[in-house]
């Protein structure tokens, strides 16, 4: 517990030295949010700066840097190659291209394949079948969680809840007579260190919730957003890989209240290539609604601080219905 101690703490100190000092970056370097003209309800935050995640990733990595482990460095490249994707997105395009939204999404997709695959080869994830199920987990999560940075403080505290969900999930054992008791015993490797990443990714959110908080100062952008919902997906293929070494097959018995806690990713990310098919193809839209998920509500003319709450409160109730799942 004193390794992931310090990672929260260093995480906490570098991300709340650096926030400041990254706000000012970003209104310097012009880094303005291009709002969607879609969103009419969003119009009043053109020009925001964006790419604020940077904060969270300096917290993390000073996290990483304080507990380094051989283990850490496939999870360095996803991080460093999704942010940069991200930061190609963000402002490098938008630069070169007045008036585009960043890069299209053939040559996005091409770039995260080829971080995720490097990662997955330098975290020992060779065989086809782990590789696979790695790169789909980091394209699916990175984009899902992506999704999610639509409103004030919605993806940060996402986020958050999550990092604790993983917490929770590799430091509490049912005790000997079956009650449950909050202990820490680290089952292997892969336990520990989802501990430390996720301590130190969770508190990393603080700083940047600070100046993210309605009114926005500043979003997160998919410079952090995309490398953020790949540490998750590295989190998920940590937790699945033990048991499929050890020759278990693929553990539904863990899949299962996994998929659960992610219940906020599914239903960011699902309804969105649906909607653009039946579009494409039929011409018409399949859901009434607009895509993400989060902007549905807002059709029905809810306030943003109210769905923004929905969503938080939705995802604390699946984190502790897949980890009662889990002892159960």
């Amino acid at each position: 517990m004193r390794e992931a101690a310090l990672a929260a703490l260093a995480s906490l100190v570098g991300a709340g030295i650096a926030a400041p000092f990254v706000f000012k970056m970003l209104i310097k370097l012009k880094s303005a949010q291009n709002v969607s003209a879609h969103l009419e309800g969003h119009q009043h935050k053109q020009g925001t700066p964006t790419m604020g995640g940077i904060i969270i990733l300096i917290g993390l990595l000073c996290g990483m840097a304080c507990t380094w482990r051989p283990e850490y460095l496939g999870l360095l490249v996803l991080i460093l190659g999704f942010a940069a994707v991200g930061f190609a997105d963000d402002y490098l395009v938008p630069k070169l291209k007045p008036g585009s939204r960043g890069l299209s999404w053939m040559p996005k997709l091409g770039l995260e394949i080829g971080a995720a695959v490097g990662a997955a080869f330098l975290t020992g994830w060779t065989d086809p079948l782990q590789m696979g199920l790695f790169v789909f987990l980091v394209l699916f999560l990175s984009n899902a969680y992506n999704f999610s940075d639509g409103l004030d403080t919605l993806a940060g505290g996402l986020a958050l809840i999550l990092c604790v969900g993983f917490v929770l999930w590799n430091v509490s054992q049912p005790g000997p007579d079956g009650e449950f008791n909050l202990i820490y015993r680290v089952v292997d490797g892969n336990s520990e260190l989802q501990v430390l990443i996720a301590s130190a990714l969770g508190v990393a959110c603080l700083p940047f919730l600070f100046y993210n908080a309605p009114p926005a100062r500043v979003f997160m952008g998919d410079v952090g957003a995309l490398p953020i919902g790949a540490v998750f997906a590295f989190l998920v293929a940590s937790i699945l890989e033990s048991p499929m070494q050890s020759g278990m097959g693929f553990p539904m018995h863990i899949a299962g209240p996994m998929m659960l806690m992610l219940g906020i990713m599914f239903a960011e990310i699902i309804p969105v290539p649906l909607q653009i098919f039946w579009v494409k193809v039929f011409k018409k839209r399949a859901f009434n609604f607009k895509t993400p998920i989060h902007h549905a509500f807002e059709d029905l003319g809810w306030p943003h601080t109210r769905i923004v709450w929905l969503f938080h409160l939705v995802q604390a109730i699946l984190v502790v219905l897949a980890l009662a799942w889990k002892w159960l």
